[in-house]
């Protein structure tokens, strides 16, 4: 080993392990915003000046709030609301004093920082958003709502108890560790199982290769619909989230309406599969999965479905199917997938160089990335529900874990391989490559645009995964019939949302190639909202794009029972 490849490999072998206790975090990036802000804030004295003037105003108000309270037996009207997704304070005891002081104070304080972290000339888009979304994190660290001297739903809890929700609390953080020291899934999620109370939809798997096994579902209908529907799913998701308990899978519901239903099951990658791309996965995935398909189901086109990553992953094979004149696909349907990058919303706080540099680096060492390591980050962005209500509910409450389908998949993690994690963060997420005609395959650009066959889109109001708002970026760049719905929820619950679910609401819309672009808030002021499920409509849209009912398609020769053989999920 030379002189050049020692420095490397030491440089890389520290980062990591230093990956390794951050979380796959990147120290350095951090850093790199701080000093910005901190440097271009040091000489704006005009910014000084407008913050100290900010907090002798929010102290001015809390303490009139105070004394109001104080002469009123604390009925004084609040000084400042919490945001819209902000349920902490909305108890009643809240409301009494002295904690509506306590809180109020806690959220002026909190709006405070969000003026002293963001607004400062010359500080980056990016660092101005990260040294926002640090104080936040940090501020709910020590929100009351953490406390048992400030938070008097847990004092009243803990009167009424003795203390003993503390010692449940203790034996469900014991019972959380000794799972996550030994590898197991969170407590409940014994109660479902693949196989056996999810992903029970009779099927068979009728194509396998090195990345990919092939399920075939057959419908229950006497007559079919002639075009079959492939799902792909993200690489990062095990395929059931579609095939979830009976009475919200996508799978039963879509064999239950006369369709001939194929879904890939990724393979759970190790060290051996480091090397794998994103041309193997669009190769070996969905152009392998069409392959089959075709074979199974011959001389009819394949409505695609995509999930997530797997819709953009399908739009990249659908542009190359374009560019080479291929005429496989009879319509396309995105579940909250993204194509434009350019605002993929909080997760771009963790998407720069720095920050990738170390990721790769964390993969380089054990040649993939592990789920642990990709949860830091989405707890993060949603620390309020994902962390410090787990705290106060599990182990200061003492409150049996909630566990539920939904909750036993997301548990039931999957891994990414070295090259392609490091392929798909730096030319999607960094360089937007897919939208800027700069993404090649087998040597030659592709563009979205040269898809031509119908879309039905899917976002959802509460993602911070693929936000709304990018995912409608496709009116920008498809130039075909595009149908674009909106729904409630957010990027699991709002696409797992079966009809008869309470509490759904969408709204949808269709434009032809030719019309007028309309701004996504204009769309969701015009765009009337209706109650219930969004699947009734997409699968009427389906039909109209389907040929008449025939009689049902032979199964593929079944390689194995599905999910009986679960050869790529372990």
């Amino acid at each position: 080993m030379g002189q050049a490849d020692m420095s490397e490999f030491l440089d890389r072998a520290l980062k990591a392990r230093i990956a390794r206790l951050t979380k796959g975090l990147s120290p350095a990036a951090l850093a790199g915003a701080y000093l910005d802000w901190l440097a271009h804030l040091a000489i704006s004295p005009g910014k000084q000046i407008d913050i100290t003037e900010k907090a002798f105003q929010k102290w001015l108000r809390l303490s009139c709030y105070g004394t109001t309270c104080a002469a009123t037996g604390g009925k004084g009207e609040p000084c400042i609301d919490p945001l819209p997704q902000d349920r902490r304070f909305t108890g009643e005891a809240w409301q009494k004093w002295p904690y509506n002081y306590i809180y109020q104070s806690f959220l002026l304080n909190q709006q405070w920082w969000h003026n002293i972290t963001t607004g400062v000339r010359g500080v980056t888009k990016q660092h101005e958003n990260v040294m926002e979304f640090a104080s936040r994190q940090t501020l709910d660290m020590f929100s009351p709502t953490n406390f048992l001297a400030t938070n008097p739903e847990l004092q009243k809890r803990t009167l009424e108890e003795g203390g003993r929700n503390f010692l449940r609390g203790f034996q469900n953080w014991l019972e959380d560790l000794k799972r996550q020291q030994s590898g197991e899934p969170p407590a409940g999620a014994e109660a479902f199982r693949p196989g056996h109370e999810l992903a029970v939809t009779p099927g068979k798997v009728v194509y396998r290769n090195h990345l990919i096994e092939l399920i075939q579902y057959t419908p229950t209908t006497k007559t079919v619909r002639p075009e079959p529907v492939l799902i792909v799913p993200a690489w990062i998701m095990k395929y059931y989230i579609l095939d979830l308990s009976p009475e919200n899978s996508m799978v039963k519901f879509l064999v239950g309406q006369g369709y001939t239903v194929f879904m890939i099951s990724w393979r759970n990658p190790g060290v051996e599969d480091r090397d794998l791309g994103m041309d193997d996965y669009r190769r070996m995935g969905v152009m392998d999965a069409i392959s089959a398909v075709q074979g199974i189901v011959p001389d009819q086109k394949i409505h695609g479905v995509g999930y997530c990553l797997g819709g953009t992953l399908l739009s990249i094979a659908a542009a190359t199917m374009a560019r080479d004149g291929d005429d496989f696909l009879a319509s396309l349907s995105f579940f909250a997938s993204q194509i434009d990058f350019t605002e993929p919303g909080e997760l771009q706080l963790f998407i720069n160089e720095s920050q990738l540099a170390f990721l790769e680096d964390m993969m380089w060492e054990q040649g993939y990335l592990d789920t642990t390591q990709m949860s830091g980050a989405f707890q993060m962005i949603g620390s309020a529900d994902l962390i410090w209500s787990r705290i106060l509910h599990n182990y200061l409450m003492g409150e049996a874990p909630v566990m539920f389908d939904l909750l036993a998949w997301n548990a039931d993690g999957t891994r990414m391989p070295y090259r392609m994690h490091s392929e798909y963060l730096r030319s999607l997420y960094m360089n937007n490559d897919l939208t800027e005609g700069r993404f090649t395959v087998n040597g030659r650009p592709i563009s979205v645009t040269d898809i031509r066959v119908p879309v039905f889109s899917v976002g959802t109001v509460k993602d911070h995964v693929a936000p709304w708002r990018s995912v409608y970026k496709m009116h920008l760049y498809l130039d075909t019939e595009l149908t674009f719905v909106l729904t409630s929820k957010g990027h699991n619950a709002g696409i797992v949302s079966e009809p008869g679910h309470a509490g759904r609401s969408y709204q949808i819309a269709t434009v032809r190639h030719d019309d007028h672009y309309v701004d996504p808030e204009t769309w969701a002021e015009q765009t009337p909202k209706k109650d219930g499920s969004w699947w009734l409509e997409w699968v009427s849209w389906l039909g109209e794009r389907s040929g008449a009912p025939v009689a049902p398609p032979a199964m593929g020769k079944a390689l194995a029972d599905a999910p009986g053989t679960y050869v790529f999920q372990k």
